[in-house]
């Protein structure tokens, strides 16, 4: 099991009770997950700590927002040494249509995109649909 408490640290963030469980119930998920999938996870937890554990995991580059096109936001923990920056650390995320799940697919990057002059990216996601491996079977 990973050291959640000094990965918190690392990222400046005070390794509060519930952020150590959001973490590991991210970790242990191994797919991104709607900010509903936690609440319905920690029921006796307030929303606004939980929403206000996901913002922080995101400005402190613990956990980045997936947009997989099904109109929900989806957060999935940051490897190690990533920074969510568009020139370095894009990587392509697969979303199943069977199972609705979405998932990183972080050793496969995305090349640099130079844009025209006078032209500054801001986000970038590339989502492939398809059907994963579990539900293929």
């Amino acid at each position: 099991m990973v050291d959640i408490e000094n990965i918190l640290e690392k990222n400046a963030v005070r390794p509060t009770a519930m952020r150590l469980l959001v973490y590991k119930f991210l970790f242990e998920k191994q797919t991104a997950a709607a900010l509903t999938d936690i609440e319905n996870h920690f029921v006796m937890a307030d929303r606004t700590t939980l929403y206000r554990t996901i913002k922080t995991f995101e400005e402190n580059g613990i956990v980045h927002q997936i947009d997989d096109g099904t109109g929900i936001s989806k957060y999935a923990l940051c490897e190690e040494g990533c920074n969510c920056e568009i020139e370095t650390d894009l990587h392509l995320h697969f979303h199943c249509n069977s199972c609705d799940e979405t998932l990183c697919l972080t050793e496969h990057k995305i090349p640099q995109i130079n844009l025209p002059d006078g032209f500054t990216a801001e986000n970038a996601n590339l989502v492939i649909k398809g059907v994963c491996d579990k539900c293929v079977r």
